[in-house]
């Protein structure tokens, strides 16, 4: 496993290679550089066969605030896709275990729930806050409706609202939730746990879990991959973020409502 820019951290040990999102002054933000690494060490690490787990964390105290608002909507060109690393975390052989130290929305969000299991401080918060932007949940949906009720669904994703640790566990998007203190000790036994199941054995379980139709999968990610893409290159994608950016309330707010950024 090869060093990668310090925006994503590898660390490789005892067959385990973990992947901290490092671009902490952008509250890791899912930029193309970021999206390009993390789906690089995803794919290396699920060919290695002396890797046997992996990990997905964070520095600082966000896990990831989820699109990069520089980028979204443009077209990837010869970057690596939101899409790509989802599918990279589902496709692989490899239990990937998300150890979620921070809030995490929109993308994140996606990220933290495609995780096979997920483990958040209690103090982290959750939000699918896409809609106030001008846009929607398209490429997380097929990772998340799965593991959402449809009343939770509908819910989330149309009040944006952010919600607490017990109700992304609640809601099925995470394993589960605990106290920070205890945040590392308790992936590490699901990391040992993991570990004594055998390799191949791991591969199939995993199958078996997440559903046997991958076509199916890419089919839905280059879906909604094209959705979100037409959605960002909207009018009200433009306004959305205007307002996100100048910490005020968007033009569709009505008059009372106010506030500033989501």
């Amino acid at each position: 496993m090869s060093e990668t820019d310090e925006i994503l951290l590898l660390e490789r040990r005892d067959g385990v290679v973990r992947m901290t999102l490092n671009d902490v002054a952008r509250r890791n933000a899912l930029s193309p550089a970021l999206l390009d690494a993390l789906h690089g060490a995803l794919r290396e690490g699920s060919s290695d066969e002396d890797v046997r787990a992996m990990v997905i964390t964070n520095a600082g105290s966000v896990f990831c605030a989820g699109a990069d608002l520089a980028a979204a909507g443009t077209s990837a060109g010869d970057h690596a896709t939101l899409a790509d690393v989802l599918l990279a975390i589902e496709e692989s052989p490899k239990p990937v275990i998300g150890r979620i130290g921070g809030h995490a929305f929109g993308g994140g969000l996606g990220l933290a729930a495609a995780c096979d299991i997920s483990i958040a401080s209690s103090e982290a918060r959750f939000g699918f806050t896409e809609v106030r932007l001008g846009v929607a949940p398209a490429i997380i949906s097929v990772v998340c409706l799965p593991k959402l009720r449809r009343s939770d669904a509908l819910e989330l994703f149309l009040t944006a609202e952010r919600f607490e640790a017990t109700r992304a566990v609640a809601s099925g998007l995470i394993t589960r939730a605990v106290e920070p203190a205890r945040l590392d000790a308790e992936v590490d036994e699901v990391i040992a746990a993991v570990l004594r199941g055998a390799p191949g054995a791991l591969a199939v379980a995993k199958r078996l879990a997440l559903g046997h139709d991958r076509e199916a999968s890419r089919e839905a990610y280059a879906a909604m991959t094209e959705l979100s893409q037409a959605l960002f290159a909207g009018a009200e994608a433009a306004e959305g973020i205007a307002a996100f950016r100048e910490r005020r309330a968007a033009a569709w707010v009505p008059l009372g409502l106010g506030g500033a950024r989501t």
